[in-house]
Formats: structure tokens, sequence, C-alpha cells
């Protein structure tokens, strides 16, 4: 047999390629479960993306299933067992401040931008182009290819859950999410709820205002670009005022104050990041808690913003909570605070987004954590934890994965270690597998989200041979 040339099928494939990815961009898919239905659970917008994919697969002569509208794959070829390719077409939030409609799908220099671009569904459009050149060059395959398409990757995995509770498991397969050469070894993840239970020691002193509500932040895996309190204060605001207007200076952080029906009302933007590293971002949130609780404030509020700011301010390694862990496969502990609120009928709340080292016991954490909260009047809710995930260096997809990306490359495939999470997980031989090449920068979730068209193709190429190579 010849050798095939993957990059040129993909050229001849160029203009498809970037059209249907461009389709699959403008679509809104963010979760949206107040508008949920039976036949879109997790909203329209996300349910409009997986039938687009499903509907393309049917098109171009996959098998498509829908699984329960959370979930759906398109497969071909033939054999016992199953390589999967693991992608989601739920994107975050779009947040604030983009150069271009955020699902205008624009291209210009080179790149695509749009909510998704790099986090997933140009990486899904590349993979379903790779599983489309190895269909249509009718290669000799002893295991059926499947694309496993998810749609609440960014929240609570409801998808793949319910998915692999119907659906047959993969022996093996890719994620196409986040870096390559490879990624062997994810952190865990476990998110939950901080909650104010008390009010901690009783403030005595002169009160100047009294915190009605604070907001900021959507997701957890998310660092809040936008935070906002109301303030009743009782007498004139000119000295918050103040004293917000030289912080807002100090710290470098654009924000607006303003009356509102009498309630003074400050906000401030931080800059957006990926969850997994918190340092990457600006936390509004934790900017605004810490200008509170240097306020004469009333004693529940007071209390809420000193433990957010004591222990979470300038502080995304635990170790002021005690639970600092680092090792050598997967590094630091990480904790990012992805959603902050206060009010005075229900108190505070600081949704946290943890990102564990593959040989870290997250119930030892839990319950230091527990020991602390417990003095600080703090009860934990909503917990839930994804364990770590590690792929042995020599297992059969990692040996392989290497071989295909140093050939196509011509660069050595290092194996490395993240802090997110993939679909890889799912899988007990899965990993993450690129699409973002080493040396371009990381926007995932962050405003101006774009993709390199060239490495849109260069990973199309990357992952048609890897799936032959696998599934032959």
């Amino acid at each position: 047999m010849n050798v095939i040339d993957w990059q040129k099928e993909v050229e001849q494939r160029k203009e498809a390629l970037i059209d249907d990815a461009k389709k699959l961009l403008q679509i809104k898919s963010v979760l949206e479960e107040d508008q949920a239905t039976e036949d879109a659970p997790l909203g329209e917008g996300v349910k409009e993306a997986l039938d687009f994919m499903l509907q393309l697969g049917e098109k171009d002569g996959f098998t498509p299933k829908n699984v329960g509208n959370l979930a759906g794959h398109l497969e071909f070829g033939q054999g016992e067992e199953i390589v999967g390719i693991l992608c989601h077409v739920d994107v975050v939030p779009e947040g604030d401040g983009w150069s271009s409609d955020p699902y205008g799908a624009e291209i210009r220099d080179g790149k695509i931008f749009a909510r998704g671009a790099i986090d997933d569904k140009g990486p899904t459009m590349a993979a379903y182009y790779a599983m489309k050149i190895v269909k249509e060059l009718e290669l000799p395959l002893n295991k059926r290819v499947r694309m496993i398409i998810g749609t609440d990757e960014e929240s609570d995995w409801r998808c793949v859950d319910h998915y692999f509770e119907n659906e047959e498991m993969p022996a093996m397969g890719f994620a196409p999410d986040a870096d390559f050469p490879i990624i062997y070894a994810e952190k865990g993840i476990a998110d939950f709820d901080l909650v104010q239970s008390g009010e901690g020691s009783k403030y005595d002193g002169e009160i100047k205002a009294t915190v009605l509500s604070f907001e900021s932040g959507r997701r957890y895996n998310m660092v809040p670009d936008f935070a906002k309190a109301s303030l009743e204060v009782n007498n004139e605001p000119t000295e918050i005022v103040q004293m917000y207007a030289d912080f807002l200076k100090q710290n470098d952080l654009p924000g607006k104050y303003y009356i509102e029906n009498g309630v003074l009302i400050l906000e401030a933007e931080g800059i957006s990041a990926h969850g997994m590293e918190p340092n990457n971002g600006k936390n509004a949130g934790l900017y605004m808690a810490k200008f509170l609780s240097e306020l004469k404030i009333d004693s529940k509020a007071r209390h809420f913003f000193q433990f957010a700011t004591a222990y979470f301010y300038d502080e995304s390694r635990g170790k002021k909570l005690g639970i600092a862990y680092s090792d050598d496969i997967t590094g630091d502990l990480t904790i990012n605070v992805g959603k902050l609120a206060f009010t005075q009928e229900n108190g505070g709340r600081l949704g946290l987004n943890v990102r564990y080292p593959v040989t870290n016991n997250m119930d030892d954490t839990k319950g230091i954590l527990e020991g602390l909260l417990k003095d600080e009047h703090f009860i934990i809710e909503n917990f839930t934890d994804s364990k770590p995930h590690h792929v042995a260096e020599d297992d059969f997809l990692i040996q392989t994965l290497k071989k295909v990306y140093e050939e196509q490359t011509g660069e050595k495939a290092e194996l490395l270690s993240i802090g997110g999470g993939t679909y890889a997980r799912s899988l007990k031989s899965g990993v993450a597998f690129g699409p973002l090449f080493p040396g371009r920068e990381d926007i995932a979730h962050q405003k101006d989200e774009y993709m390199y068209i060239e490495d849109m193709l260069r990973a199309t190429a990357i992952y048609a041979q890897a799936i032959y190579e696998l599934a032959k």
C-alpha cells in the first residue's frame, strides 16, 4: 500500500472543513437549564449543536445515535473493540470584551474567532474530518471508530455519565481537548460550595454600610471577570466612593460606582481564565471581597468577606487552608473561586473548583477542610469529585500516538500532565491529544478565543493517521 499523505488529504477538504467548523461555532451552545425541555434537557442551543453533528455525520455516511438528547455518537468500521474520540459541543458563556461577535466565527489573521474555537468545537470538527478521511479512503480496519459527542463537559458531565450508563465503553481513545503532544495524566477535580452557617464573632464597632447583595462568577471552572455589590450607606457615600476609587486605581482594576434608587452600586472588572490555573486570570470577585472586608459593615457580611479574603485572595494553592499538595506527575493542587455570592437573607457562598494531583487523597483533603470550616462557621455543600486519571507510558495507546505525532511533526512527543479535566478520564485507556501545539497561547475560556486555521488542518492530519494506526 502506498504511504498516505495525510496533510494532502486534509488540504483537499480544507474549504468544507472550515465551512462546517464555522457553522458549528455559530451555534450558541451554552448551558441553559432554565430553558430545559424534554427534547433539550440542557437548553436549545446545546441540543442544536448536538443535532448539527449527528445530521452532518448521517449525511456523510456515519452511523449516528442520539443518546437521551444529552450525548450522541457517530460510528464507522467493524470489529469488537471501539476506538473512541471524545469531544464536546457545549461552551462556557462568552463573557464580555470581545473584538467581534463571539458566535460570528470571523476569520482574520489566519485565525477563526469564536467561543468554542479551541474548546472544543474547532478540535471536534478537526477530529470529525479525520474520521471522514479514513472512511473515504476505505482503509482496512479491525476496530470500530466512534466519535462520542458530549453536551455538558463545561459543567457537570451529565452527558458522559448518561452515555456510559447506556452505551459501550471504548477499549481506548483520545479527547482532542487539550495540548499536543500527549496528556497522559490529569488532576482530580472537586467542585463544591462553602456556605456561611453563622456570623462568627460579633462586630460591635461603627457600621457605615450594610451589604445588601454581592455576586460574581458563573461557573466553578472560570475565573470571574465581573463583580457587583449593592450597599446601603448610613450617611453620605463620599468616603466609601473615594476609598473604592483609590482601590481600583491601586489594583489596576477597571470598575465603576453609582447610586441607584438610593443604593450604592460598586462594580469591578477582572480577567477571565480557565479555572485550572487561576493565576492566569484576575478574580474580580475576590478583589471586590477584599475591598468590602476592609469597610465598617454589618457582622454577617464582614465575616463572609474577611473569610473569603483571608483564605483565597492572592492564594490559589490552598496553603492558608492547610491543604496544599504537589507531586512530580501533575504539580500543585489549585483552587479557583469561580462563584461568589452574598445576600442578607442567605449569607455568603463560595463556589470552589479544586484540582488536585494524581497522588493526592481527596478524602483526606476534604477532612482537613471540614475541620477548619467548622471553626469558621462554614459548611460544604454540593460536593462532586472526578478522580485523577493516569495512563502508563508503555500503554499501546500512548506508544501509537507518540509515533504518529513524531512522524507528522518531526518533534519529540513529550508526555504532559494538566490541571484541566477532559473526557479522556472517562476511559481506562484514554488520553488528551491536542489540539494546542507547543508554543501556542492557551486562550480557552477567555475573550477573543481563537484557533489558527493552520493548526486546525495540522491537527486533522494527525488525528486521521492516529485513528488509522489505532484501528487498523
